[in-house]
């Protein structure tokens, strides 16, 4: 991995975070404060944390340098991550990225408790470091939507799709939720999420898309029971999940645009 391709994956972030910050905000697992609602009030402290986060992890090679994988401590990683506040600020607002911090961070872990050599350690060092500060570029644009008014509060309680158009807007964030906690090395919490945007969500729409493409209603219902609970259950790789997931979300998306089209259709008919 090279700078200038986190460089261009950074400008991937941002450019794929202005579209989603037009959208409803995917409620976060586990408790969030009220902080997220007033990014552009807490900017600085994420900055702090993330600054603070970035100063743990040298400080923990440094250690590992000195007195190997016991005086490094590797396991409290991921506990320095779950105490900033900046955890459910991007949470909240970006997944993918969100997703991607989970991956460095046990890219780092996972390294030096497999002792690896320090060549290969400070290469997902990088990595997290940069999805660090992806998420702090993603957080601030999130800022500047919801001081114009552009995004809803995040609400303490998931709100359930009124119509089918929203459902599958919902099935998407729940998509990138699979891949986030996938990250998080929560398997069975994935595979049940997508269990349950299953039997919730993609259930309710398959009556009115089976009469415009029951063939992709078939590969979407495998896709939801075979394909990507396999692909977790095998422990492949996150980059192969996530493939998994974007072309899942493709076909959500063909799925949108032809119950838009026949809503289209019955207005002009009536």
């Amino acid at each position: 991995m090279t700078i200038n391709w986190f460089k261009r994956q950074h400008l991937i972030a941002l450019l794929g975070a202005a579209a989603l910050f037009t959208a409803p905000v995917t409620f976060a697992n586990g408790p969030i404060g009220e902080h997220v609602n007033h990014l552009s009030d807490n900017l600085d402290n994420y900055s702090k944390e993330v600054k603070w986060l970035n100063t743990k992890v040298e400080e923990m090679i440094s250690r590992y340098q000195k007195g190997g994988v016991e005086e490094a401590k590797p396991e409290l990683l991921v506990e320095y991550w779950e105490e900033v506040k900046f955890h459910s600020a991007i949470e909240t607002n970006y997944v993918p990225v969100y997703a991607s911090i989970w991956q460095g961070l046990y890219g780092v872990k996972d390294a030096l408790e497999e002792q690896e050599s320090i060549e290969d350690i400070r290469i997902q060092q990088r990595f997290l470091e940069q999805s660090l500060w992806q998420a702090l570029g993603a957080v601030k644009l999130a800022a500047q939507y919801q001081d114009k008014g552009l995004t809803d509060k995040v609400a303490t309680t998931e709100a359930n799709p009124t119509n089918s158009l929203e459902a599958l807007q919902a099935i998407k964030g729940r998509l990138d939720r699979v891949v986030a906690k996938y990250a998080e090395q929560l398997d069975k919490e994935a595979v049940s999420i997508v269990h349950d945007t299953y039997l919730n969500l993609f259930e309710g729409v398959e009556g009115e898309l089976i009469s415009l493409d029951a063939g992709l209603v078939e590969d979407l219902e495998k896709d939801f029971n075979v394909v990507l609970p396999q692909a977790i259950q095998k422990g492949q790789s996150l980059d192969e999940v996530r493939e998994v997931v974007n072309t899942m979300k493709g076909k959500i998306d063909t799925a949108h645009d032809l119950l838009e089209k026949s809503a289209e259709e019955r207005k002009d008919v009536f």
